[in-house]
């Protein structure tokens, strides 16, 4: 190693430069080789004792130094570890506070929607006078009507092969055909002698608009529709009512969705038409000592009658023998029979001692969709009288078309 290896550095102060050579005493020799170096280059006399005692006072000093700078490293290191750890917390609060914002935005703008309807209804709705208790009669038997598929608010004309008219459909003929099935049930409560009628309707209240498609058959907006629909049946139950204690459940159907123009389906489930319905129905029937609106927090709808569980759901089932097992499953509940719509045909098939899956038929009939999958039938309601120890005793199809 030359000594131009041993040359004091422009960034080295004089220390610097004599603990830097004495560091590399074993590299260059003996300490008396080291004193030669230094001497050489910075223009002294010492003898090597005196390099070799300063180097050992450097090496305390610069030792300490180093020290220093490796804690204040794992010091800052820390410290930035800290920050970081900071941060993190700051975005999960901040994150938390906007689903947390969100929430209170959305369950707000629900209640805002459900207070404007209300006070729409409310302000446009005649009042209607309620009609007196009703005595109780028979007991062991209570009656079911169920009604699915009303889409309210569509209008059409389906034709057959010689032109001829196979089904139409309006709001007028939808409010004649429910002024048949209210005389068509009076004349079923008062022949049974029923004393209490459950009523399950299945959903689909309205068209509502989830495809461009359907611009062409929709006589009202969603919201219009549902009002109208909600006031109708408000006072049709209303009517009924003076004839049994009515008992009132529905579920909705894939047309009650405000699905937005783009929206894509199951996207907006909280926003339906049946909340407008259900609002509706109740301010016609608020004072109705014989009306009663039963609500399930799953959607669905649930009643005993006659000491059997039965099940109603709108009818978007593969299979509804097996929805049965599921649905019994899911909810631990023994389910003796469940009742859908949304197909628009009846249909009935037994599931063992006192069970079955039924289809009930529709109040729109024959439509676009029914001639899709080329199952079609009349417009119809199902109506259905139920008998403790033995379910379903007696169905009455109540055709409308």
């Amino acid at each position: 190693m030359s000594n131009l290896d041993f040359r004091k550095l422009m960034s080295e102060n004089e220390d610097e430069y004599v603990y830097r050579i004495c560091s590399q005493k074993d590299i260059i020799g003996s300490w008396k080789d080291v004193a030669d170096i230094i001497n050489e280059n910075l223009g002294y006399a010492y003898d090597e004792s005196t390099y070799r005692k300063k180097f050992q006072s450097f090496e305390k000093i610069f030792k300490a130094r180093e020290d220093k700078i490796i804690d204040s490293q794992i010091m800052l290191d820390e410290i930035n570890k800290a920050r970081v750890e900071l941060s993190k917390e700051r975005v999960k609060l901040q994150t938390a506070k906007l689903e947390y914002n969100k929430w209170i935005r959305e369950d707000a703008r629900d209640e805002m929607f459900l207070e404007q309807t209300i006070e729409a209804i409310r302000k446009y709705s005649p009042t209607v006078n309620p009609p007196k208790p009703l005595e109780v009669k028979r007991q062991d038997r209570e009656g079911l009507l169920c009604i699915a598929d009303c889409h309210f608010g569509k209008e059409f004309k389906i034709y057959g092969l010689y032109d001829e008219i196979i089904n139409e459909y309006s709001p007028e003929i939808f409010k004649e055909r429910m002024s048949r099935l209210l005389y068509d049930t009076i004349e079923q409560i008062e022949k049974e002698n029923l004393s209490t009628i459950y009523i399950f309707n299945l959903g689909d209240h309205i068209e509502g608009f989830i495809r461009n498609s359907q611009i062409w058959s929709l006589r009202y907006g969603a919201i219009d529709s549902a009002v109208l629909f909600g006031n109708y049946m408000g006072e049709w139950l209303g009517i009924l009512s003076n004839y049994a204690n009515v008992i009132y459940h529905q579920t909705d159907g894939n047309h009650d969705e405000m699905r937005l123009l783009d929206g894509k389906k199951g996207q907006h489930l909280c926003e339906s038409a049946g909340k407008i319905v259900k609002n509706s129905i109740l301010i016609k029937n608020e004072k109705n000592p014989n009306f009663k609106f039963v609500e399930n927090k799953t959607g669905l709808i649930f009643e005993n009658i006659c000491g059997f569980n039965i099940l109603g759901v709108h009818g978007e089932e593969k299979s509804l023998k097996n929805s049965i097992k599921s649905f019994s499953n899911i909810y631990n509940v023994d389910l003796s029979y469940i009742i859908a719509g949304h197909k628009h045909h009846r249909d009935f098939e037994e599931c063992g001692v006192r069970k079955g899956c039924i289809g009930v038929g529709s109040i729109v009939g024959a439509d676009d969709f029914s001639m899709k999958i080329k199952e079609i039938s009349d417009a119809s309601a199902s109506f259905f009288v139920f008998e403790k120890n033995k379910g379903k005793v007696d169905e009455h199809t109540c055709v409308l078309s």
